[in-house]
């Protein structure tokens, strides 16, 4: 479970770097309060299905609770409809189920603190939910793999309020090439991944290119004839080789689109030093089970000898400066990936309270309230609506 982290703790050393304790000013506090405030990616369905904690109230545990969501003004998260990227799931039945228990899941929460949370089924939701100050918990799908090759489960997850696919996770699924998997089955979209882009765009799906292929992430932006997102992806530019994030190419292909990427704050995600270390870990690891070394917390001794190197927020803003100087304000938005990724969140961005202190930093760098706006959720609504828009001509 990921560690909490006070604001009085980030005055440490972090990879040689003294961090600074991150105080956002009043201004910050009340950007995130009075703007639409989305957040394309947390993952507290599966969180809640592996240790089942009531988010309703503060939780010792994790990076969602109500009373921390309220503080950092976060009013709109997808939460993530995850099924894990293995064959024990893919085509067996037990992807669709895994779905629709953790839409279940949403649901539930919704309905035992409805003074507190609300379905989002569209934009409209959204906006009349802001009105009331209840916070919407619309819903992605992240791994597309409980479709199963039926266009008919494509609607009942619609109707079940999920508004986004992620094509693909970890492994190549029916659909989807992933960016993780070395075996390149399709060479991009399937035959029925290609239909299934089209028929998303005709019900108001949004399509998500975060872990699909290059190839795949291409023929997708051929073939939808709305805007897609990438809910939680970051760049490659300080990532070089980690497929995974988004190339420059790939961001200018999305502007051409109409898109929005949503940065992930993982710190993985967001410079080489941290994804070096995994690499590092993993090679460790590899080696000391080869020499029938490795205990069952190889782990927790590796980090003990070789402390991570958390990110910083200024980093992350790095990333959000780099989408708009090349492709423009309006295709850069938020996907945290708060319970997602571990202990690997950035010193400054630790949990869902903290995102004032990203809004402090955007100020910083002489970002307009308009142009914040528009990064908390306004480009993220406008997506999401135009796909709402063509639906209706079906």
């Amino acid at each position: 479970m990921t560690l909490r982290y006070s604001l009085c703790a980030l005055a440490l050393v972090v990879s040689g770097v003294q961090a600074k304790d991150y105080q956002a000013s009043e201004l910050a506090h009340r950007l995130a309060q009075q703007n639409i405030l989305i957040d394309t990616h947390i993952d507290v369905p599966y969180r809640l299905k592996m240790q089942w904690d009531d988010v309703t109230k503060a939780t010792d545990g994790g990076d969602f609770d109500y009373p921390r969501a309220v503080k950092g003004g976060l009013n709109a998260p997808f939460m993530s409809i995850y099924i894990p990227a293995n064959l024990e799931f893919e085509g067996k039945g037990k992807s669709y189920l895994l779905a629709n228990q953790l839409i279940d899941g949403m649901e539930a929460l919704a309905f035992r603190a409805p003074d507190k949370f609300a379905i989002a089924y569209s934009t409209k939701d959204i906006h009349s939910h802001f009105r009331q100050k209840k916070m919407s918990i619309a819903m992605g799908m992240e791994n597309g793999s409980p479709i199963e090759g039926d266009l008919s489960n494509l609607k009942h997850f619609f109707d079940r309020g999920v508004r986004y696919i992620t094509l693909a996770h970890s492994q190549s699924n029916h659909i989807s090439d992933s960016s993780y998997d070395v075996r390149r089955k399709w060479k991009g979209l399937s035959p029925f991944g290609k239909e299934l882009v089209v028929e998303m765009n005709k019900i108001g799906m949004l399509i998500d290119v975060s872990h699909i292929s290059d190839d795949a992430f291409y023929q997708t932006m051929e073939i939808s004839k709305v805007p897609v997102i990438a809910s939680h992806s970051s760049l490659r530019k300080y990532t070089p080789g980690f497929e995974r994030n988004m190339d420059d190419k790939m961001l200018k292909a999305l502007k051409k689109n109409g898109g929005v990427i949503q940065i992930n704050f993982g710190s993985s995600f967001v410079t080489a030093t941290s994804r070096n270390w995994y690499d590092g870990r993993n090679k460790a690891r590899q080696e000391a089970q080869e020499q029938g070394t490795a205990s069952t917390n190889f782990a927790a001794a590796y980090r003990a000898k070789n402390p991570f190197p958390f990110a910083t927020l200024e980093q992350v803003l790095d990333h959000i400066d780099h989408v708009v100087k090349l492709i423009g304000i309006d295709h850069v938005g938020i996907g945290s990936d708060y319970d997602g990724v571990g202990d690997s969140l950035p010193i400054g961005l630790k949990d869902v309270s903290t995102y004032p202190n990203l809004v402090q930093g955007l100020l910083d760098r002489g970002y307009s309230q308009g142009h914040i706006k528009k990064i908390l959720g306004g480009n993220t609504l406008r997506v999401w609506r135009q796909a709402e828009e063509y639906a209706r001509q079906f």
